[in-house]
């Protein structure tokens, strides 16, 4: 590896100068990324090299979005800041019917080279506007990729997909540091890294919420001899179905994991797949982890209590492993799998 240790957000920025330099059609535009470089610093200095690319927006996401469509479908390659995801359903019928279907209903001759940013997941103690991960309502809209990256390598690769992509960025990533090589190799935006080989358990994951899916790995391996295979899946729509069935044809036990709510959440539909098709793979239930299906509160207490976390994941490893955390396998598997 490089050794080139940079934030997510800065890793996100390279992505959009080098896209920006090489492509004169690419510009971003936003809410406060001009002036402000972004609420989360992503955007800085941007304006200093391109004034006439980089530009703020007036406080609409619905003229945000249905510009970044019509300049697409003119051929430009806009890369459009949310601010903050929470605020994507203003902008809904831009993105359900008009960005998502314009290539489909043009025949193929309408190209739709659009970015949406959308810094999505917890803020600390932002509260039930501010905190939210939606990507899941996304994953049943047919002519859109969802992306959601878990590490400033994969931000900046998933970044220059040129598709109508919608990409997930959890809030928290941005401060965080990881190894980002100068000349990054193109890869498959549609596959699954298999970041862990295990043997015991396999653990699907995404976002920010792979770093704790590790740490609780590290933690199942260390105390209690469990080998955990975690998958990153980096794209949710499309799912890189054949990586999961092949790790949980090796290990026979699967569990997945988001910050998300866990009802209706991508986790179910991995669920639903496996059972459907590789059943006989299966030598246990499927376990789920994700959040209690309620508004984020703002108290601290409540906000740890709604969400899962290492905790939760290390205890959905052990009982999809037959074994015991201190407070008992009947207790894990009560949280990972609360009744929908």
């Amino acid at each position: 590896m490089s050794e080139r240790i940079i934030t997510f957000g800065e890793a996100t920025r390279e992505a959009m100068l080098e896209e920006m330099r090489a492509d004169e059609r690419v510009f971003v535009y936003g809410e406060d990324i001009a002036k402000q470089g972004g609420i989360f610093g992503q955007f800085a200095g941007m304006k200093d090299e391109f004034p006439e690319r980089v530009l703020d927006t007036p406080i609409s996401e619905t003229a945000l979005v249905g510009a970044g469509v019509g300049a697409a479908i003119a051929g430009a390659k806009p890369v459009i800041d949310l601010h903050f995801a929470d605020f994507i359903g203003i902008a809904m019928d831009e993105v359900l019917n008009q960005m998502a279907k314009a290539h489909y209903m043009f025949g193929g001759q309408a190209t739709m080279s659009l970015v949406l940013r959308a810094p999505d997941g917890l803020m600390k103690h932002g509260a039930a506007q501010h905190s939210q991960s939606l990507e899941t309502w996304f994953t049943n809209i047919p002519g859109i990729r969802v992306v959601v990256p878990s590490t400033p390598v994969n931000g900046k690769q998933l970044l220059k997909d040129p598709n109508p992509v919608i990409y997930f960025e959890n809030k928290g990533l941005f401060p965080v540091k990881g190894d980002v090589p100068e000349d990054l190799p193109p890869i498959d935006l549609s596959r699954a890294e298999v970041v862990r080989e295990g043997t015991d358990v396999t653990l699907v994951s995404y976002g920010l919420m792979l770093t704790k899916a590790l740490a609780a790995a590290d933690v199942a391996r260390r105390e209690y001899g469990v080998s955990v295979e975690v998958i990153d899946l980096r794209s949710i729509t499309p799912l890189d179905m054949p990586t999961i069935y092949a790790s949980v044809k090796k290990t026979g036990h699967l569990v997945i994991a988001h910050e998300a709510i866990k009802i209706g959440g991508v986790g179910g539909e991995i669920a639903a797949r496996v059972a459907e098709n590789h059943f006989d793979y299966l030598r246990g239930p499927v376990l789920r982890v994700g959040a209690r299906f309620t508004p984020l509160p703002f108290s601290p207490v409540m906000e740890d209590f709604v969400l899962s976390g290492e905790k939760e994941i290390l205890d959905a490893v052990l009982a999809a492993a037959g074994k015991s955390a201190v407070d008992g396998a009947d207790g894990a598997a009560g949280r990972a799998g609360e009744a929908a």
